[in-house]
Parts: C-alpha cells; structure tokens; sequence
C-alpha cells in the first residue's frame, strides 16, 4: 500500500501521460548529502548555488529556456558554436577503431553462454582521450583526393565535441550484433542449408536499413517534443557534458569526472565478488539461512529456482535488468514492473506449484518445450526431410507440454502488443493529436516559407539552436527504405530465404504499426517494449493457411522475425541517438550519416564473426562435441528452433488445440480492451491516476519474467525508490549533477568487469574459483533442499 500511495503523489505533467514532475528545491541551496567519496567544499557548494539560480532565473525570464522539462535545462549546454568540427579524419580513423572490435564482440556473444557486452560508455569514456591523443600527434597536414577537387585536413584544430559525439553514434549503430544471424546459422547447423554470404550480408544490412528508414515515422512526432527526454539519451547527454566541461578547465566537472572514474573503478572491483569470487552476495536468501534443508522455505527464499521472496542481490546485473533502470528509468515505471514481478512470483507460482492453477505439473519453470512425462520433446524428431511434421512420430511422442510459467508469460507477451497500441489511442490520443497539429502547422508554414524543418513547431531553446542545421530529407529515408525492399524482395523472390514473398509486406507493415506507440513507451518511460514471439506466431498462422503451404521449415519464423522485429527494434534506436544528437547540437544529417556508416562497418564483421564460429564451433552449438568450458552452447539459437517447430512445423491452430494453450488467443483480445476500460475510469476518477498505471508496461513485466531467477527485483525497487524518488525529491541538485554519471560509470564498470573475467578466466583455459563458503557447489544460495 506504501507503493500505491507514493505512485499516486508521483504525478506528471498535466498535460499528456509524459515524464514524471516533481518538485525540486527552487532556494538554490546545494543540499547536505555526501556524494561517496567526494565531499564538496564550502566555494563550490556556492558556486553551485549561483549557477541553480541563475539557470532557474533564466528559464524564469526566458520562454525559450523555461519551455524544457527541469532535469533538461539544468543538464544541457543551452549555446552551441557551429564552426566546431563533425565529420573529420579523426572521425573516420575512431569509428573503425571502436566499432570494428565492438561488432566482433557484441556477434560472438549470442553464441556463448556467458557474453562481454560491448558497452557505448566505454566508447564514449575511450573515444574522449584517444581523440585528445589524435589532436596532440597528427600533423595539420591537408590532404588532396588524387583527380578530384575534395580535400581534408588531417588535424582541423582541438578535439571537438561534436566529433565525440558522433564516434559514439557511429558505434551504437555499428558496434553491435544482427539479428539475421539466427536463420543463417540454424540453416547452416541444423538443416544442412548454407546461405551464400553476399546473400547473408546483403540481408543483415537491409533489415537493419529497413529499421532505419521507419524511424520517420515517428520523428516529427517524438523527436523535437521537449516533453519527451528519452532517458536513455539523456544519461548519454549528461556524460558528454562532464567531459565537455572538463575540457574548459571547470572545477565542477573536473570533480564530476572524479566521481566518475571513482564510480568506475568501485563497481569494475566490485563485481569480481557477485560474479566470480564471492557468488553467495548475488541472491541472499533470507529464508534459507533460517531453514536451509527445508525444501518448501528454499522454494519461498530461493532467487535461484523458487519464488524469490525476501531475496536481495548485491550483483549490479541483477538489481539492473534493464541497463541503468534503476538510475534511468522514472519511478513510477519501476513501481509497475516490480508489481508485475511480484504477482508472477508471489502469487502466480504458487498457486500453480500447490493450487489449482493447471493440471499439468512439469517443468513449472521451464521454457523448453516438453513431453508428458517432463523431459524434453525431441523437435528434431518429429520433422520428416522436406521439414513438416512428421505425424506418425508425432503421435508416438505426444503432444508439446509448455511450463506454466511460460504458458502464462506467453500470454502476456500476447496481450501487450495490442495493449501498447490502444493505451496509446486513448492515454496518449491527446498529446499526439497535439503533436500533429503542430506538425501540420509547421508543414504549411514550410510551403510559405521554404527551409523550415520539424524544428520550427516547437520554441524552446533546443528546437531554436537547431533550427540553423539543415533537416534530414524525407527522402533520404524513403530511398534508404526502397534500397532495403529491394534486397529484401530480390533475396526472397530468388528462393534464398525460407518464406513466401507476401509474408514480406505483412511482416513490414505490421513493423510500421508497432513503430510510434513502442517508440513513444520507450521516449517517456525508457522500458522496451519487446514483441517477443509474436512475430513467430503471426507467420506461422500465415503459413498454415492454403496460400503459405510448402513453406513451413523451422527457420521461417526466425527470418520473419528478424525482418518484422528489427524493424521497429531499430528505429527507436535510430531515433534514441538523433536525441542524442538533438541535446548536443549536432547537424541532424551528419547523425543520420554517422548512423549508416556505422552499419557499414559493422555488419559485415558481424558476418565474419558467424562464419568463424560455425566453421570452429558448429559442433559444439549443434551438440555433436560437447564443450569443455560448457560456453559454446548456443542457448538462443536452440530457442528459435524451438520456435520455429512450434510455430512453423507444429502450426498454433494445433499447438492451441491443447488444454493448458486454449487460452492464449484470448490475450489479444483482453490487451485491446482494457486500456480503453481504465480510460473510461480514470475521465471519471482522475485523482486515482490511472494513467501512471501502463497495462503494456505491466503486461511486459509479467512476460519477461521466466525461467528460474527470480532476484534483484527487490533490490531493485529499494534503489529505484532512494534514486528517482527521494533523492530525485529531497536533493534534486545533487541529483541532477551525478545520477546519470554515476549509472553511466556503473555501467561502464561492469562491463569492464565481464570483459576482465571472460580474458582472465574463460577466453583461454577456464579457470573456476576454488570451493568455499561463499560459493559452494551444490547451492551459492544454501538453499540445499531446493529441487
């Protein structure tokens, strides 16, 4: 109840389901809370103070500054000076630098069992002084392209800014994986299908580019709105600052970058305990300790198998699900997912593990499909040689039994797609309304007065600064859509691929549907929306009807997913960067440049990466040889398998059929109906405020959760609420000033820390902690009695 009453005082603006509004301390007074290891001293506390009153008088006297959220105009640098340099030869020689390795790591990863992440803080903290470095030892030289009139200056001046910046964009976009690796390489290993590489290059990039180019469909609506901080772009934002300050010599953020590198260096130490050396600090399983060989108190206490009641975690990675949720993403986002989270674990679990909840009792916690008796239904089995179901094998088998768990995420994965959609036409109907309104307005404008962009329907101090670059053309979006369907449609057309050509559109519109109101979820509330298997299950409907027979192979839903997915998937990031590029006045077209010139680096290392692996390690992903370190083993790939019998094979009409899956269609159903029904009680009930209650978000939280870990939630909501309520409440200029750089140093430390321990203890030889206390090896939890 304690939750309720602070998500109901956490209000938002009044106009709009945008980001929370809080009150901050207006005085200007630097509030008495030591920063760790820092403690500011008596000239800085007033230069602070000077510096809050004088942005809060400014905004005061200023429309233009008073138009931006409160954590915006006291973060963002609110001038710009155009003449610094973007796109230079530095430029170029820090982009491969960064993205090549961050391609190869970021592909090799979803083979493996544990993975590096690739972080962008790191490039972002490493690109600042190696191009500090470039700017001190290249020559002013001036370069002259033989038989042409380009030339370039191989150092323009100091480091800039700008450059920085789009080093950074550039290896968000290209230091990454695909996710067209996954029909490439089940073709390969498990049906004996080798895709020719141009074919699978040419591919990857499209469905990348067809991301892209949806981008503008919900950019004139999310991109300018100041109301629309995209926290993720914010926190980017904020590091930048610190080092742009740091470069101007100013004492506030020279002792912001010393929180930082102390922060940095605090959890890269740190998570050497939780993740190698000490494991016991990952789950604390109060209810163990009391009764540890008690089987239903290890189920109850157990964040490792059970139910996660009463569990902590000290391990950044659990308590942070969400990268930086904690620190990022607003309070009351973080009430709804740990609602979600405790529903599934405290009271759907139960009910199904010792009530009345289902009949069938295997595998409560599993999402391997599985036979009657429990184990693991054999796909591979049950397929004959053109892959269609086989249904003399079937009937010898069995039906396909899901875990309840997983029957009942699938069914929330189902119902927030159709959730997302009518929440955003009645929660958010007003604000886009608005919003088009003003595009429409800025569009006739355009007509009578040409040049004019998205930047002219808003009057804040940003939209004005932008106003002077040149606006990304629509068509340069559209042509880098057709150059995307063209592949596409070539690629498919020539039998290359595994699914009917009309399955194409139906996949790429469906995509543009989900673009705007996931983009517009993520813009304000930084949780992403997932479609899950979704895309899977509409194909293989698809290719059960008359018109789609005789393209049923299992790699089907996976290609369908990975074009109708990534659609959406990377739009928001496209448009999350543009933000970034939006904060820190960058031209608008060298952002979109930075972005497809990372893509063209980057993918066709990603390719390289699958080609090492399945010539190297195909036989330990497909399970011919089994690995001696146990990290080759491909989990994802064998889920899209999985997926791809139960859906293209199997077909849902007869995967449905079963008991335990009848209700599942009825999902799309409830996700469309009950946003409209809170609508209609929060016009009569508005105090209760309704609208902070997201069933798409809540529907994502309880779909999300499967498998067998079940801690850090609770850790997580404790430091949600000291971080982005009281702190963000009581102290919001100590707040404002190291939130976002102390999540991006977490960050940043941890995956330092993966990469340390990957090197140092599982590249080569795998080296395993001795045995002690802290990690034995029947339970870390010591919950012995735990089955």
């Amino acid at each position: 109840m304690a939750l309720l009453g602070i998500l109901k005082r956490h209000r938002g603006p009044s106009e709009g389901p945008a980001i929370v509004e809080v009150t901050s301390n207006q005085t200007g007074e630097l509030p008495e809370v030591d920063v760790p290891g820092i403690v500011p001293s008596d000239e800085e506390k007033n230069k602070v103070q000077t510096e809050t009153a004088a942005i809060e008088q400014q905004s005061h006297n200023n429309p233009e500054i008073a138009a931006l959220p409160l954590q915006v105009r006291q973060i963002i640098n609110l001038t710009d000076d155009p003449t610094l340099p973007t796109i230079t030869f530095r430029y170029f020689v820090l982009s491969a630098l960064f993205v090549i390795p961050g391609a190869f790591l970021s592909q090799m990863s979803h083979f493996r069992t544990t993975s590096a992440p690739y972080s962008v803080f790191f490039v972002q903290i490493a690109c600042h002084y190696v191009g500090h470095f470039l700017a001190k030892i290249l020559p002013a030289w001036t370069v002259r392209l033989p038989g042409t009139r380009w030339s370039f200056n191989l150092n323009p001046g100091p480091w800039s800014i700008k450059e920085h910046v789009l080093v950074t964009v550039t290896a968000a976009s290209g230091a990454t994986y695909n996710l067209a690796y996954a029909p490439i390489v089940l073709a390969e290993l498990w049906y004996g299908t080798r895709i020719n590489p141009a074919v699978a290059i040419f591919f990857m990039l499209a469905i990348v580019w067809t991301g892209y180019s949806f981008a503008a469909l919900a950019r004139q609506i999310l991109l300018p709105d100041p109301e629309y901080i995209w926290p993720q772009a914010l926190m980017q934002t904020t590091l930048f600052e610190t080092f742009r300050k740091t470069d101007t010599a100013s004492p506030v953020a020279r002792r912001q970058m010393k929180v930082f590198f102390l922060a940095f260096l605090g959890m890269t130490l740190w998570q050497f305990l939780p993740e190698y050396v000490f494991p016991f600090l990952s789950s604390l399983a109060f209810l163990c300790w009391v009764a540890p060989h008690n089987a239903a108190a290890n189920f109850i206490g157990s964040g490792l198998g059970g139910m996660g009641f009463l569990n902590l975690s000290l391990d950044w990675s659990n308590i942070n699900w969400n990268g930086s949720s904690i620190m990022l993403t607003p309070f009351w986002t973080q009430v709804i997912l740990f609602l979600a989270y405790a529903f599934n674990c405290w009271v759907l679990i139960p009910a199904a593990k010792w009530g009345d909840l289902g009949s069938y009792k295997h595998g409560l916690m599993s999402n391997s499909l599985l036979m009657a008796n429990g184990t693991t239904y054999p796909t591979l089995k049950v397929l004959t040689p053109e892959y269609h179901l086989n249904e003399t094998a079937y009937q010898q088998y069995g039906p396909m039994y899901m875990g309840l768990q997983n029957v009942w995420a699938t069914w929330f994965d189902y119902a927030k797609l159709p959730a997302a959609i009518t929440w955003i036409a009645t929660f958010g109907y007003v604000q886009i309304r608005n919003n088009l309104k003003k595009i429409l307005g800025a569009r006739k404008a355009a007509r009578s007065s040409p040049g004019e962009g998205i930047h002219h329907q808003y009057h804040d101090r940003l939209n004005v600064i932008q106003r002077q670059y040149k606006e990304i053309p629509l068509w340069w979006y559209l042509s880098l859509f057709l150059t995307a369907l063209v592949i596409l449609v070539t690629i498919i057309a020539c039998g290359n691929l595994f699914i009917p050509i009309w399955t194409l559109f139906v996949g790429l519109a469906s995509a543009a549907v989900f673009v705007i109101p996931f983009a517009w979820l993520y813009a304000i509330s930084n949780y992403q929306l997932e479609t899950g298997s979704f895309n899977e299950l509409m194909y293989g409907y698809m290719v059960h009807t008359k018109a789609g027979s005789g393209h049923q192979h299992p790699c089907g839903p996976s290609v369908y997913g990975s074009i109708a997915g990534d659609a959406w998937y990377r739009a928001q990031y496209m448009l999350q960067d543009q933000k970034i590029g939006h904060y820190m006045h960058i031209p608008p077209r060298e952002i979109f440049f930075s972005q497809i010139f990372g893509t063209l680096m980057g993918i066709p290392i990603n390719y390289a990466v699958i080609r090492w692996v399945m010539d190297t390690k195909g036989d330990y992903l497909t399970g011919v040889k089994t690995d001696p370190l146990n990290q080759w083993t491909g989990q994802s790939l064998r889920t899209s398998n999985t997926m791809g019998v139960q859906y293209a094979v199997l077909g849902p009409k007869r995967l449905f059929a079963e008991a335990e899956m009848t209700p599942l269609p009825w999902s799309f159903l409830a996700g469309a109906v009950i946003p409209p029904i809170l609508f209609i009680f929060h016009r009569f009930f508005p105090r209760l405020r309704i609208d902070l209650w997201n069933v798409s978000i809540f529907f994502g939280g309880l779909a999300m959760f499967y498998g067998n870990l079940s801690t850090g939630y609770t850790s997580a909501i404790i430091g949600g609420y000291v971080v982005m309520y009281w702190a963000y409440r009581r102290h919001f200029e100590v707040w404002k000033r190291y939130n976002y750089l102390i999540a991006a140093a977490f960050d940043a430390g941890f995956n330092l820390n993966m990469l340390l321990i990957f090197f140092f203890f599982g590249a080569g030889k795998q080296i395993s902690m001795p045995t002690w206390w802290g990690n034995n090896s029947e339970s870390v939890e010591r919950c012995f009695a735990l089955t």
